[in-house]
């Protein structure tokens, strides 16, 4: 004989597993990718080891971080983060530091290294911006969330968030050498 199944037994057997099941997916699609680093050769020898996320200001501005350690030839290396917005919706104050601040107060600051990247120095690109992160990246510690300060020309401040997996990631390009 074969038995009845209830509507009350339907649901919990078939719908509600189905119901878990797809919340898990989305919640495994709306997790932000972490960014992988990248290799490139730009010269023989000269290898370009970079992290690019993109991130939004308190305004909804969309900027891409990327961070780099270039290493020449002779070995020499820098790294640097570069920081740009669309043309037209914000600038950059390129005579002022950025500012990194972590949750708990403490502040470092990136010299501008913009001069590095434009061919007229004396006329940079106001919504790009190079800072120089060698001196401070060992420094911040991956394991709390920091903020970036990008000084604009009004003497205010635009703020991006970087969660501590991104300052992770940035502090592993200081592993990456030559080949």
């Amino acid at each position: 004989m074969m038995k009845m199944i209830s509507l009350r037994q339907l649901i919990l057997f078939i719908l509600i597993p189905g119901i878990l099941a797809l919340a898990l997916n989305v919640g495994v699609m709306v997790r932000p990718v972490q960014a992988a680093i990248r290799q490139l050769e730009e010269a023989p020898g000269q290898m370009v080891y970079q992290s690019r996320q993109t991130l939004k200001d308190q305004q909804g501005t969309i900027w891409q971080a990327i961070a780099f350690k270039r290493v020449k030839p002779d070995g020499t290396a820098g790294i640097y983060l570069r920081l740009v917005a669309f043309p037209g919706v914000s600038e950059v104050d390129h005579t002022r530091p950025l500012k990194l601040i972590n949750s708990l107060g403490k502040t470092w600051t990136a010299h501008d290294a913009s001069q590095q990247i434009f061919t007229d120095a004396t006329h940079p690109e106001p919504n790009v911006a190079q800072y120089d992160l060698q001196p401070i990246l060992i420094q911040l510690d991956p394991a709390v969330p920091f903020r970036l300060e990008v000084p604009k020309p009004d003497q205010a401040s635009t703020t991006l968030n970087i969660p501590p997996a991104l300052i992770e990631e940035w502090r592993s390009l200081l592993e990456y050498e030559n080949l």
